[in-house]
């Protein structure tokens, strides 16, 4: 993935207004205890209230994200929603059980290893997480991002991480959902706010955080997942880091939706001026010149900020510049907005180097690696390793080369689509956000959706304990 670590955060803001690192420690720690003991109904009502309170907030929450971040309204407004949404949904299959993972094996004298214990096993919370927020998502991806809320769904106390990109929106995020959480009951403090990078690494190395969530640039999130792990006490850290989200376009679905499926990459494309996780940044096509014909006009709207505009235009000069690549397409930005870019190469180019579809560009830009048969993709794939999504573009129905392309790219993504496009990740039961390295630091968990919670919380098993003694959810009803 990107080298040039254009999701890296641009230079801290002048001087934070939170408590000193140690006293934020000191608070999580001592929050920990009773955020572990307490009821999942207890921490359903944390979640709803704090979801109440951001929807309350939102005349004030907006407004500030906005100016932060040059994103329009409705965008903000709806992934406002999306983080409340989230909370609720936790809370919903808290109060339901449905996020209880209990597994009892009674006593059995005749258990054909030999007799067996009683045996209960039930999973508890890790302790203080930190949370590193995200440039891209204000909302979804920061203070109370799925992180956080997953975090907080676990048992855990969270210390986030500010993002420089919204320092003063993440300062307000945190006083509201922090306050919410205190008048629910909560142990406080169980939500704190931390800035600057060297403060974040220095939390990373604190014995007194137990997990790392992250979001961001492959750099960056190498960076501190190395620190984590040349701890004395080496932690868990969950890293989403690069991904180009590859998409083949298959014989039959450019006979047969052709206008459809330009139309599609257009849109996705360029949502929110390429600046997604998801954004598909490799498009395989039997046909370039007749793929970059089919599209409709393009267009972006602002970067978040002048820091990651610097980085897209320098990632992408570098990719443009690579033997065997050449722009496509290039349609200039208006009002100082980027220019949307269209890259092309081959799969003869990518075999010779396999790091050019490996190369992530965030911004309005992707690369059309034109094929002439469906195992010149295969092979151009041979040596890729992991990423967040994989995408296939077939016909009405999958033919033998859509099944094919869709166990070949499940080798390789956390999440694999037909006929539809990668941006827009919902949040629910079922979501896969992760995916093989460099896509993720731990490709078996998700940063999105219910299952999430079960990277803060670890399994324990409770062996011939009495009843009264053991957690409520281990008794037997």
């Amino acid at each position: 993935m990107s080298t040039t670590a254009p999701r890296a955060t641009p230079a801290d803001p002048a001087p934070p207004t939170t408590e000193p690192l140690d006293t934020v420690l000191a608070g999580a720690a001592s929050a920990a205890p009773a955020a572990r003991r307490s009821r999942p109904a207890d921490r359903a009502r944390w979640l709803t209230a704090a979801a109440d309170a951001l929807d309350a907030a939102a005349g004030r929450l907006v407004p500030v994200a906005r100016r932060e971040s040059h994103l329009p309204e409705a965008r903000l407004s709806g992934e406002l929603r999306r983080t409340t949404f989230q909370c609720r949904l936790f809370a919903e299959r808290l109060a339901a059980g449905a996020l209880d993972d209990v597994r009892v094996d009674h006593a059995d004298a005749d258990w054909p290893m030999g007799a067996r214990p009683d045996l209960r096993r039930t999973m508890v919370a890790l302790g203080p997480v930190l949370v590193f927020a995200a440039s891209n998502f204000p909302f979804a991806f920061s203070v109370m991002g799925g992180d956080t809320v997953s975090a907080l769904a676990a048992g855990c106390p969270v210390v986030v991480k500010a993002h420089p990109g919204h320092p003063e929106l993440s300062r307000l995020t945190a006083a509201v959902a922090a306050d919410a959480l205190r008048s629910a009951g909560a142990p406080a403090p169980l939500l704190q706010l931390i800035e600057g990078e060297r403060t974040g690494a220095d939390a990373v190395r604190d014995r007194r955080i137990k997990a790392v969530g992250f979001t961001g640039s492959t750099r960056g999130g190498r960076h501190l997942f190395d620190l984590a792990a040349a701890r004395p006490d080496p932690i868990p850290f969950y890293g989403e880091l690069g991904s180009t989200n590859p998409v083949v376009v298959t014989p039959a679905g450019w006979a047969e939706r052709p206008a459809d499926i330009a139309a599609g990459f257009a849109a996705s494309c360029t949502l929110g001026s390429g600046q997604f996780c998801t954004q598909p940044g490799v498009v395989f096509v039997p046909d370039a010149d007749a793929f970059v014909a089919a599209l409709p006009s393009l267009a972006a709207g602002p970067m978040l900020n002048e820091h990651i505009g610097a980085g897209y235009t320098a990632a992408l000069d570098g990719l443009a510049a690579r033997d065997g690549v050449t722009v496509a397409l290039r349609a200039p930005g208006a009002d100082g907005h980027p220019d949307v870019v269209l890259l092309r190469t081959t799969t003869d180019a990518v075999r010779a180097d396999p790091s050019l579809i490996a190369t992530e560009v965030f911004g309005p830009a992707s690369l059309l690696v034109e094929y002439a048969a469906l195992a010149d993709v295969e092979a151009a794939l041979a040596d890729f390793e992991g990423t967040l999504t994989g995408t296939v573009q077939g016909g009405a129905d999958p033919d033998d080369d859509g099944r094919r392309m869709l166990e070949l790219l499940a080798e390789h993504a956390g999440r694999v689509i037909w006929n539809e496009w990668p941006t827009g990740v919902t949040v629910s039961d079922a979501q896969q956000h992760g995916g093989p390295w460099p896509a993720s630091t731990a490709p078996t968990t998700t940063s999105v959706g219910t299952a999430a919670i079960d990277r803060f919380r670890r399994p324990v098993a409770f062996q011939n304990v009495p009843a009264p003694a053991l957690p409520p959810e281990l008794r037997d009803r």
